[in-house]
C-alpha cells in the first residue's frame, strides 16, 4: 500500500518532503495534506480561506448580540484529524514556536482549543510553504514572550497581586 501511495505521489514528492520539515508532520501526514489540498495554493486567496475550508476556524454564531456557538465546523475529516494528530506531536518539540503557542493558549482556553489553534497555525504554515516553495522556518519558543514583553510583565504583576504579593519593579 505504501509503495502504491509513493507511486501516485511521485510528482508531488518535493512538496511532501518540504512539509516534513515542519515539527510533527510525518511522511504519512504530508501525504494526506498533499492529497487533500493539493500543491496549487492559487485555489485559496489567503491562508485564512484554507483554514476555513479545512474547518479549523471557530464559528461566529451570534444573534441579538449574544454569542451562541464557537465550535469548529464539520469539514474534511481526513485532513482535520491528521493535522490535529500532527499538532499534538509538534507541541512536544522542546523550544519550538508551536509548543510555546500551545502552552500560552492552554492556560487561558484549555488544551482542546489550544490544539486547534496550533493546528490552524500549522495549516497556515503549510499554505505558505507550498505557495512559496520554502521549507519550514521555526520562530523559536521565545518569539511570543519576546514580542510583547510589556504585556507579559503587566500580566505577571497582576497575577502576583492576585496572590497577595506586593512587588516593586525596577528596570534591569
Amino acid at each position: 500500500m505504501e509503495r502504491q501511495a509513493d507511486e501516485v505521489l511521485l510528482p508531488f514528492r518535493e512538496a511532501a518532503d518540504r512539509l516534513t520539515t515542519m515539527p510533527g508532520v510525518s511522511e504519512t501526514i504530508a501525504r494526506v495534506i498533499v492529497a487533500e489540498i493539493g500543491v496549487d495554493m492559487s485555489r485559496f486567496p489567503t491562508a485564512g480561506h484554507l483554514v476555513s475550508w479545512a474547518g479549523l476556524c471557530p464559528r461566529l454564531d451570534e444573534s441579538a448580540g449574544k454569542r451562541r456557538s464557537t465550535r469548529i465546523r464539520y469539514a474534511n475529516p481526513w485532513l482535520k484529524t491528521k493535522l490535529v494528530q500532527a499538532a499534538w506531536a509538534a507541541t512536544r518539540k522542546k523550544g519550538s514556536y508551536l509548543q510555546s503557542q500551545f502552552r500560552r493558549l492552554k492556560g487561558r482556553r484549555g488544551p482542546k482549543k489550544a490544539i486547534i489553534a496550533v493546528t490552524a497555525s500549522m495549516l497556515t504554515a503549510a499554505y505558505f510553504m507550498l505557495r512559496d516553495e520554502k521549507d519550514y522556518h521555526d520562530l523559536g519558543g521565545r518569539y511570543l514572550p519576546d514580542r510583547d514583553k510589556q504585556r507579559v510583565t503587566q500580566s505577571l504583576l497582576r497575577r502576583l497581586r492576585n496572590l497577595g504579593v506586593e512587588v516593586e519593579v525596577k528596570a534591569a
